[in-house]
């Protein structure tokens, strides 16, 4: 089975705001989001990566990486904030990724995922070949990092808080997925960074992680 993956990535001031205190922040964001997708295009199975963002510098990056970029300009002038731009901006990017590879299955990845290793994507995308759809909650268990919806299935992002139970109301059956898989470890706090470093950050976060620490 193949798949297409769409990573919203927020890219502007005030992202990751949750790190707090922690050095370089802004840029450590940026540095989740290229381990998150430096991970997805070394999948096999992953036909293309559609990255929403509305940060032009951070998109050519990506774009380096063999992501295709979707500008998320015109969600900023319609004043759509917080999780509901999150929302809307992960559905222009299944738009586009349905537009252009209509037979494939759909994913949605959070842009914070950097210890993120392709052999736990890999598992993923077996499980999730057996349901419709599908979601990997976060490890504290209430959010979510991915859903997954098969070829013609209707996927809405339901993210920010309580997404779990609003996704699984929505039909997105739970993956049976190690506690310990990178899949489930986003990064939103000082202390959800110290478990990244644990599970091993991708090259991109690992430099400026070592800031925090010092």
């Amino acid at each position: 089975m193949s798949w297409v993956v769409v990573v919203p990535v927020k890219g502007t001031p005030g992202a990751k705001s949750r790190l707090g205190a922690v050095p370089e922040r802004e840029v450590l964001a940026e540095a989740f989001a290229l381990d998150t997708v430096t991970a997805l295009v070394a999948v096999s199975a992953v036909q293309r990566v559609f990255v929403v963002t509305g940060n032009s510098h951070l998109g050519e990056l990506l774009a380096t990486l063999g992501a295709v970029i979707v500008p998320e300009a015109a969600l900023k002038r319609g004043g759509v904030t917080g999780h509901a731009r999150l929302n809307a901006a992960i559905e222009q990017g299944v738009a586009a990724a349905r537009r252009a590879c209509f037979d494939s299955n759909l994913a949605v990845m959070t842009g914070d995922l950097p210890a993120l290793r392709p052999v736990d994507v890999e598992a993923a995308f077996a499980l999730a070949a057996e349901h419709p759809r599908s979601m990997v909650p976060d490890t504290e268990g209430g959010g979510t990092t991915a859903l997954f919806a098969h070829a013609g299935v209707r996927l809405t992002p339901r993210f920010g808080r309580g997404s779990r139970a609003a996704h699984e109301a929505d039909g997105h059956v739970p993956l049976d997925l190690s506690p310990t898989s990178s899949m489930r470890r986003d990064v939103d706090t000082a202390a959800d960074l110290d478990a990244a470093r644990v599970l091993g950050l991708g090259p991109h976060t690992i430099e400026l992680a070592a800031l925090s620490k010092r």
